[in-house]
């Protein structure tokens, strides 16, 4: 299947709606879902994209654990990319980025 890239300047905000969690692999050993490339532990965060007047949530996997990023933390996305998949007759979209992290805070300025 072919990734789909996702141009994330296009939306008003996005912001965590679900913090990270590990990814198992395997529900009956336990075993984490590791990054082929990277061998980092893939995380999920559920990420609300806003455009205009809608709002979706949808589940982002990210290779390694996007520190900072808690629940209605406006966040920056890198490289998203949305991948159809099916298998046994079940079908959707999974999305995937290289980089999870919070906004920067607005500098306050610094005293002279």
């Amino acid at each position: 299947m072919v990734a789909l890239p996702i141009d994330t300047a296009r939306f008003t905000g996005i912001f965590c709606a679900v913090p990270p969690a590990p990814r198992v692999a395997n529900r009956e050993t336990g075993q984490l879902r590791v990054d082929r490339e990277t061998g980092k532990t893939v995380y999920q965060v559920g990420l609300c994209l806003m455009a205009g007047t809608s709002a979706d949530v949808v589940n982002v996997s990210v290779p390694g654990e996007p520190n900072g990023v808690q629940v209605g933390v406006p966040v920056q996305v890198r490289d998203l990319v949305a991948t159809p998949w099916e298998n046994d007759g079940r079908h959707g979209v999974a999305f995937r980025a290289t980089e999870i992290k919070p906004l920067s805070a607005p500098s306050s300025g610094k005293g002279a």
